[in-house]
């Protein structure tokens, strides 16, 4: 059964998106935070999104602007399988693009089935609730950035259930990041 991981940069007070929406304050840039994200990202799984976050990636990583920003990533990110959920968008233009446009649950459920790479969510903040009520989400790989927004939007807003989690290892970054790894508590890859 393929594992299915979040990756999302939080705010010290918990919000993955400021109260516009911005998520420009996560990017703290230097060359260890680079090689962990290109480690981390390896190249071999799969990368499901909501809409909203899709056409933001969609937008830059197979641009010029993209490639010149980061050429292996950008390159890594086209060749990588892409699930989009959305139930409005008609034709993806971002090459390896599948769009999930049934129930989410249902579909996630049946992708994780299937032979194939693990899969990771990044960012898609509308997404992640459902599948953390329904216990589809095997990894919580969260980044603490050392800022405080003051408001925005946690990617837990709309979780309807407690959900233990325990914390499997850290990693602590010269750019003041610090990344958690936490598990479903219960779940067998716990």
């Amino acid at each position: 059964m393929r594992r299915l991981t979040v990756f999302n940069q939080l705010s010290l007070d918990g919000y993955f998106v400021d109260s516009r929406g911005d998520m420009s304050w996560a990017h703290r840039d230097d060359a260890e935070w680079r090689a962990f994200v290109a480690e981390n990202s390896g190249g071999g799984g799969a990368l499901l999104f909501g809409r909203v976050t899709y056409e933001l990636m969609a937008s830059f990583w197979p641009t010029e602007a993209g490639r010149a920003a980061d050429a292996a990533v950008a390159e890594r990110m086209t060749k990588m399988p892409k699930y989009v959920v959305s139930r409005t968008l008609a034709a993806p233009r971002w090459a390896n693009t599948t769009v999930l446009a049934g129930d989410l649950v249902a579909e996630v459920r049946s992708l994780k089935a299937e032979p194939g790479p693990d899969i990771t969510i990044l960012g898609s903040g509308t997404i992640i609730p459902p599948l953390t009520d329904a216990g589809l989400i095997d990894e919580y790989q969260l980044v603490a950035n050392p800022v405080v927004l003051g408001s925005g939007r946690t990617i837990f807003d709309g979780v309807g259930r407690r959900v233990a989690l325990a914390l499997t290892r850290t990693r602590g970054f010269a750019n003041g990041n610090v990344v958690s790894w936490y598990a479903p508590v219960g779940s067998a890859r716990a």
